[in-house]
């Protein structure tokens, strides 16, 4: 994997405005939740926070969808990025159930997290799509910083480099040999441009950004890839 190509993994958007602020503390709120419960299990961590990421891209494609239809008017790829945003989230969980085995209880956790998020987050979103994309920016940029923490477990043998699972492999187009190393490599690599997206998206909305069409989600069978 000594191809992969760098992606800035220092991006921190600061706050500006109460809005932003609003996005950022929730955000810290739920990371401290997340470090609480989960320590550094972080295959299980990954399992439950997955299922919570693929909400905001399927929320937020719906409802431009029909605010779309409404004013019949072009959505400039916004639905779609965001619809593949919502695919490749899932798709990191369907992996990481693959290394991690989630018990009952996590199941549990997952169907109440689920629900609860998807009311509030589709709520928000109606509210003030701009806070909702933040959001989801700092969501990302936390997810960039709990897999490359992961990365340096396994680097040091905290957590075993198991294979890579079939799933990843046949999504990421890995080679056979590919390690859960690699994953992690371009699952942190998916997150950082989950972030840069959202960030954008959010930054357009507050009028601080050059209008622009939203660039459709990286071919995976092109190379997503990024250095440790």
């Amino acid at each position: 994997m000594s191809d992969l190509p760098f992606v800035d993994l220092s991006v921190h958007h600061q706050p500006h405005g109460l809005s932003d602020r609003i996005a950022f503390g929730f955000t810290k709120m739920l990371r401290f939740c997340a470090d609480t419960f989960f320590a550094k299990r972080y295959g299980h961590r990954a399992i439950v926070l997955e299922t919570v990421a693929a909400v905001p891209g399927m929320v937020g494609a719906t409802i431009n969808h029909l605010k779309c239809l409404r004013r019949m008017c072009d959505d400039r790829g916004w639905i779609r990025t965001l619809m593949e945003e919502a695919e490749n989230e899932r798709m990191h969980l369907m992996t990481f159930i693959e290394i991690a085995k989630p018990t009952l209880f996590e199941r549990l956790v997952i169907l109440a997290v689920q629900w609860v998020f998807y009311v509030a987050f589709f709520a928000l979103y109606l509210i003030s799509a701009r806070t909702a994309h933040r959001v989801v920016g700092y969501f990302e940029e936390e997810a960039v910083i709990s897999y490359t923490l992961y990365l340096k477990e396994i680097d040091e043998g905290r957590s075993a480099n198991v294979p890579a699972p079939a799933i990843a492999r046949h999504y990421w187009k890995l080679p056979d040999d590919a390690t859960l190393r690699d994953v992690v490599l371009v699952v942190r690599a998916d997150e950082a441009h989950h972030r840069d997206v959202n960030h954008s998206f959010a930054s357009e909305l507050a009028g601080t950004e050059q209008h622009t069409t939203a660039a459709p989600y990286p071919d995976h069978a092109g190379d997503i890839r990024m250095v440790a």
